[in-house]
């Protein structure tokens, strides 16, 4: 049952819209959720809502290895409508000697959203990251929509309360997974994602 039938109404086919997707964030959120997203249906999705302006798709990258399993995806998107923001993860050793690696995107996302805002009557920001917040008000402030889109159907939920209760609007993406779920015969996705 939809968490919020008229959520997934609150569009406006004239509006101009921006997508930012925090990558790990979906991707997480799917999993958690028992799907796998199809990025070419995602899309179709969002472009039937309103006018689309771009679709950014954030991730971290390790350059170093010989084969990296996002990188298929990385370039399918890169090829198929997405503007990819990259960088390398960074390692590093912590305190205690142990190796640790790093590769937040949050600060490339968050200066994406706030070029943007201003050219855009709606954001829809993929992430359940409450970091986030202090960046939707900020959004708000300029008159801009902000609809977030993650889960609260996992134990704990995958969205932070602060970052919902600051959108205009929440879609929770079990209710989207029927529309934009990948089907088990895409094979370049389903490589992409593993």
């Amino acid at each position: 049952m939809p968490h919020n039938d008229d959520t997934l109404g609150n569009f406006y086919p004239d509006e101009k819209m921006a997508v930012f997707i925090d990558g790990a964030n979906l991707y997480g959120a799917a999993k958690t959720l028992g799907f796998d997203v199809d990025y070419r249906l995602l899309l179709e999705w969002i472009t039937e809502q309103s006018r689309l302006v771009r679709a950014f798709y954030y991730t971290a990258l390790f350059e170093d290895q010989e084969y990296s399993p996002v990188r298929p995806l990385v370039d399918w998107l890169d090829y198929n409508g997405y503007t990819m923001v990259t960088k390398p993860v960074k390692e590093y050793t912590d305190q205690h000697g142990r190796r640790k690696t790093k590769g937040n995107m949050d600060i490339e996302l968050a200066i994406d959203v706030m070029e943007l805002a201003d050219r855009v009557d709606h954001i829809i920001l993929f992430s359940g990251d409450g970091d986030f917040r202090r960046l939707v008000e900020a959004v708000q402030r300029k008159g801009t929509r902000v609809t977030v889109v993650s889960t609260i159907d996992t134990q704990p939920p995958m969205i932070a309360d602060e970052l919902r209760r600051q959108a205009d609007y929440f879609i929770d993406l079990a209710d989207l997974a029927e529309m934009v779920r990948r089907q088990q015969h895409d094979d370049i996705e389903r490589t992409a994602a593993e």
